[in-house]
């Protein structure tokens, strides 16, 4: 077997970098062992390219998320995960090299996918809990993913792939994409961030009136486009009925998602759509209906609000710790925990709540 056709999956993403970038050679990094047989890194490769417009940038491309070689899925219309990510960073006018944090990014994004087996599509977002460059004095802390502007979905021989290009974002886009949408809070602020660049320096989209004024208008007008929510610190206490007392069953939620969790309520059930949480052992779903109530089932607690019952909720969802009950809603409390946030080595850096 020729090397052509044993790298036909690799070759097929070089094809499209070269109708790009021309004979300019990218800065190459491969991986001497394979992730599979112990190797650290889960990427075979990662290649940096000097871009010019609309700014001078390195544009990243991966070689690993899709399947490079021979054809193992049974999934024939996709190559592996059906992606490779992109990643777009502004350079400095005598920068030379790419600098290793963003290679260390990409790298960790492969072992939170290979390990979680959560694929990302545009539109999707992830939260960093921290600034993207560990240690840099940054207002980017999470991450967006859209189509590569510059690179369209291809045929290759193991199937398809996307371009998926991850946007550094700041806390309160992260918000914003929340309570409207991903897509539509960055054609909101495009303009501003041409081609989806990262730029560390970059403050809040927000701050632009036009485009917080846009972004407003746009969460009331189609409501939140978050129909799933991974919250981590989520869990279900059954009530207890005795002779003399009643105690109602508890949600408990963590303090860092209880605010937006409210915010996305007001997004969801007030156009007549449902949120469902997800934790690591249980799920809940809250949908709209004209008498509030809870049902237990064997493998979720739906949770059924009106108009009075998503206002009364979402007023007393707020980030810090407490217990409550709402009017409207019998026989449910809800009880909001701290959340503590770690760093990489497990050391707790910040407790909210």
């Amino acid at each position: 077997m020729t090397e052509e056709v044993a790298s036909v999956g690799w070759d097929a993403i070089d094809t499209e970098m070269e109708k790009l970038y021309g004979e300019q050679e990218p800065k190459h990094y491969g991986t001497y062992l394979p992730y599979a047989l112990g190797g650290p890194d889960p990427l075979d490769g990662i290649s940096a390219y000097k871009a010019e417009t609309p700014s001078p940038h390195w544009h990243f491309v991966t070689y690993g998320f899709s399947e490079l070689y021979d054809k193992e899925s049974e999934n024939t219309e996709e190559s592996g995960y059906g992606f490779e990510l992109t990643f777009r960073l502004t350079r400095g006018a005598d920068e030379e090299e790419p600098p290793a944090w963003a290679l260390n990014l990409l790298q960790n994004m492969g072992r939170y996918i290979f390990n979680s087996g959560n694929v990302f599509r545009a539109g999707d977002y992830l939260d960093a809990n921290g600034p993207i460059c560990l240690g840099a004095e940054t207002e980017l802390t999470a991450l967006a993913f859209v189509h590569d502007p510059d690179l369209a979905e291809i045929e290759t021989p193991n199937g398809r792939v996307q371009f998926l290009q991850m946007v550094g974002i700041t806390g309160d886009e992260l918000e914003a994409m929340q309570t409207w949408n991903t897509l539509g809070v960055l054609t909101a602020g495009l303009s501003y961030i041409p081609k989806y660049l990262t730029d560390l320096e970059r403050t809040s989209l927000l701050k632009i009136a036009a485009v917080s004024e846009a972004i407003q208008h746009g969460a009331e007008e189609e409501g939140s486009n978050t129909g799933l929510l991974y919250v981590s610190q989520l869990a279900w206490e059954p009530g207890k009925k005795g002779w003399f007392t009643k105690t109602p069953s508890t949600l408990q939620l963590g303090a860092k998602q209880a605010e937006i969790i409210g915010k996305l309520l007001r997004g969801r059930i007030r156009k007549g759509n449902r949120l469902r949480l997800i934790g690591s052992d249980i799920q809940v779903v809250f949908e709209p209906g004209e008498k509030p109530g809870c049902i237990v089932e064997e493998d979720e607690i739906r949770i059924v609000l009106n108009e009075l019952a998503t206002v009364e909720l979402s007023q007393k969802l707020l980030p810090k710790e407490s217990k409550f009950e709402i009017p409207s809603l019998a026989g449910t409390a809800f009880h909001i925990v701290k959340t503590n946030i770690t760093d990489n080595e497990g050391n707790v850096v910040q407790v909210i709540g």
